[in-house]
């Protein structure tokens, strides 16, 4: 009878030991829950200079952020605008009258349309520099082309999505879709006001995760 009872407890011992052993390792087997991808449209995001025409470019740079889905004044920024141009928060400053850089933000122009650039290429990741910038400026080298006369229609290039790694290590990737207010199908220099962005992004808020899917 002893012999009986000291087995059985050992065999509660053991079942014990084993679901304790079974829970510890579901637990450790759960997956982290993702937050959702998140897809925004932003119209009419004025990028305004203040110069005369002719006159060295001047005017404050438009930050904005991903996450928050604005423009923000602090260091919180990804990405920041003034007429063409687009810069980083990672890198270096090229001029006294850009932002400074505070984040690990990067960038690089990806050839391909938009719905198909599911993946960052991390290697071709770029900051900004004091002689460059991640987002290459001017007519063909970037996001845009710049018709020149007569039309002098600034208008995007097609195939071109911007990609982005943001101030905080995330990710995101956008498609300019217009540099005239309301975004008209037919823009007209002279007659449309221009500096105002319509743009579509695609906001990956999970660390580490590299996927637009």
């Amino acid at each position: 009878m002893i012999m009986i009872l000291i087995n059985i407890r050992s065999m509660i011992k053991k079942l014990n030991l084993l679901l304790l052993t079974l829970l510890f390792v579901s637990c450790g087997n759960d997956d982290p829950v993702l937050e959702p991808i998140e897809a925004m449209i932003v119209t009419n995001l004025e990028a305004k200079t203040t110069s005369d025409p002719g006159q060295p470019i001047s005017g404050d740079f438009v930050k904005f952020s991903f996450a928050q889905q604005t423009v923000v004044e602090g260091d919180d920024w990804d990405i920041a605008f003034r007429a063409t141009t687009i810069l980083v928060n990672g890198g270096f400053s090229g001029a006294s009258d850009e932002p400074s850089r505070t984040g690990v933000a990067a960038g690089y122009v990806a050839v391909g349309a938009y719905g198909s650039i599911n993946n960052v290429e991390e290697s071709l990741l770029q900051q900004d520099s004091e002689s460059s910038k991640a987002i290459p400026t001017g007519s063909g080298n970037g996001w845009y082309n710049y018709e020149g006369p007569p039309s002098h229609l600034i208008t995007p290039i097609a195939g071109r999505t911007l990609i982005f790694k943001t101030h905080n290590g995330r990710y995101a990737k956008m498609e300019i879709q217009s540099y005239y207010k309301d975004a008209p199908e037919s823009p007209n220099a002279f007659t449309d006001e221009s500096q105002v962005y319509t743009f579509n992004y695609t906001y990956q808020p999970n660390e580490g995760v590299t996927s637009f899917d």
